[in-house]
């Protein structure tokens, strides 16, 4: 079982965990902004236009009230001037720098502009939170000034409470992909890179497309471009190669092009934890499930070019080295197709998502109809899951998208290879009335369908680095007889250890599997103690 928990930390420096409740999908939050200013409008029109400044307010969130916060609006071609629903940025700890909501000193509302159905980022965040690290999502009303401003997504921030929350400490170099897309590269600079993390010729190529949030890291951030174009086959060293291939899967089956996959190679940050590898966190998922449609590589696709996109789109682009690098090794390639397999099954496969998307929009209806400045008509937003709205930006209905795309995975020759089989899994137990103890984890498990590798992973404690080991099917592991599909591995414990922590991964000739699935947070425990009671 997963727990999420809440951490309140008191002192002037500390980090506060948000806790769960300010982004329970189940239930609508309430904020009310208030502004001196009646042109609240044109203040923040002209603020946007001009930089990063502030409007001073005040705030009521689900009640509780707050003096001297700031807002702006959010988002650059999201950003329209004069609208009457733009989204909104606004920090609590604007003048008290401890001042907030529940640990959260950020609020980010999106209007979810080019999505009529209103669940592709709270959705699209549910996907992706399964299996890496991802902001939580909800549905806030909001008013300003007495009105009624609109019904937004509510997304967590990535902040320090978010790097705290998901890698332990917001200590390491933090980066944010941030392309300039309105001024020409720097002389000197290779063009048309945007975050795509090709090796460039100097700092302040990066700092084109890039924004440091931590006090350093260039040093990182280039070293890290370095290996992956130079020497892809030391990337681990650097990256957080798994999570990353994670990223790529999700981006590829939900036709997320807003993204590293798509032209720009944007809205995602990059953190390096305590291991000193970065990890890629996805952003902005409004433009998810085909809203955004250009790949960096010719025009914009069609419908049916969106259902049927290539699982490997990328793989021979030099300009998308994050892709071509990482897949053009074989292990590297083999996961991240198991990764695509994995969120098929879990979510599209059977249609789960159909009546998930169709509970957030019962949820949300109520206060959807309310809202005058909502960008499309209920009946676009009825419409919204099976037929493609609007005449210009041709939005493809979650389910018309992704019905045939999911049977378009299902059957490509890639994704087709039958992988490894686990099962069976046991750790040797003490025998009843045995006077010897277990000192050691010996794992054994059944693994079919020719697998010519098995590994376990494993770490004596949470935070630490995964371990690994071979296991073998030669009747000399812990395996029973020699070549009977039963493999085995012993782990001894260094001293103090009592507990392991371990995922199995398998790999045939043509595809990979792993044990549990959901290994990225789900991953099998045992104990000394347990196994010799």
């Amino acid at each position: 079982m997963l727990i999420l928990w809440s951490l309140f930390v008191l002192g002037p420096s500390s980090i506060v965990w948000a806790q769960a409740d300010f982004y329970d999908v189940n239930t609508i939050q309430d904020i009310k902004i208030k502004f001196e200013q009646d042109n609240w409008r044109y203040v923040l029109d002209s603020l946007r236009f001009n930089g990063e400044g502030l409007l001073l307010g005040s705030i009521e969130i689900n009640g509780q009230k707050f003096n001297d916060i700031g807002v702006r609006y959010r988002g650059t071609r999201s950003f329209q001037p004069g609208s009457k629903r733009n989204s909104l940025y606004i920090k609590l700890n604007y003048i008290d720098k401890e001042q907030s909501y529940l640990g959260n000193r950020q609020v980010t509302l999106s209007s979810a502009l080019r999505d009529p159905s209103m669940v592709r980022e709270v959705f699209g965040y549910e996907v992706a939170r399964r299996n890496m690290p991802a902001p939580r999502a909800n549905y806030t009303k909001v008013y300003v000034n007495g009105e009624y401003y609109g019904l937004f997504v509510n997304v967590e921030p990535i902040d320090d409470a978010f790097l705290v929350r998901n890698f332990g400490t917001n200590k390491g170099t933090f980066v944010q992909c941030a392309p300039n897309l309105l001024e020409p590269e720097p002389s000197g600079c290779k063009s048309d890179v945007f975050g795509s993390l090709q090796y460039d010729n100097s700092a302040k190529c990066y700092l084109h497309n890039f924004v440091l949030l931590s006090d350093s890291g260039w040093d990182d951030l280039i070293e890290l471009t370095y290996v992956l174009n130079q020497n892809p086959a030391e990337v681990d060293r650097v990256l957080d190669v798994d999570r990353t291939l994670w990223m790529l899967a999700f981006n590829n089956v939900l036709v997320n092009l807003s993204s590293y996959t798509g032209r720009y190679s944007e809205n995602y940050y990059l953190y390096r934890d305590a291991t000193g590898k970065f990890t890629p966190i996805l952003y902005d998922l409004n433009l998810c499930f085909g809203s955004y449609k250009n790949t960096g590589v010719g025009s914009d696709l069609k419908l049916k070019e969106l259902q049927e996109m290539d699982p490997l789109l990328h793989i021979d682009n030099s300009a998308k080295p994050l892709i071509s690098r990482l897949l053009s090794i074989e292990k590297y390639q083999k996961m991240y197709l198991a990764h695509m397999r994995s969120i098929v099954n879990d979510f599209f496969r059977h249609d789960e998502y159909v009546a998930r998307v169709k509970e957030l929009q019962a949820l949300i209806r109520p206060s959807l109809e309310a809202d005058a400045n909502r960008y499309y008509a209920m009946e676009d937003f009825d419409a919204s899951l099976s037929s493609t709205i609007g005449n210009r930006s041709r939005i493809p209905g979650l389910q018309e998208l992704m019905g045939p795309r999911t049977t378009f995975l299902r059957e490509n020759k890639k994704l087709a290879v039958v992988p490894p089989v686990i099962s069976d899994l046991v750790v040797t137990r003490r025998e009843r009335l045995s006077s010897q103890r277990i000192t050691d984890f010996r794992i054994q498990a059944r693994v079919d369908k020719f697998p010519k590798e098995v590994v376990v992973y494993y770490r004596f404690k949470d935070g630490d680095a995964f371990q690994q080991v071979a296991m073998r099917d030669d009747g000399k592991h812990n395996d029973g007889e020699a070549e009977d599909s039963l493999f085995g591995a012993v782990i001894q414990p260094p001293n103090g250890a009592d507990s392991i922590e371990y995922y199995i991964y398998a790999e045939n000739a043509g595809a990979v599997t792993f044990d549990p699935p959901r290994y990225m947070y789900e991953r099998h425990v045992a104990s000394l103690e347990e196994l010799n009671n």
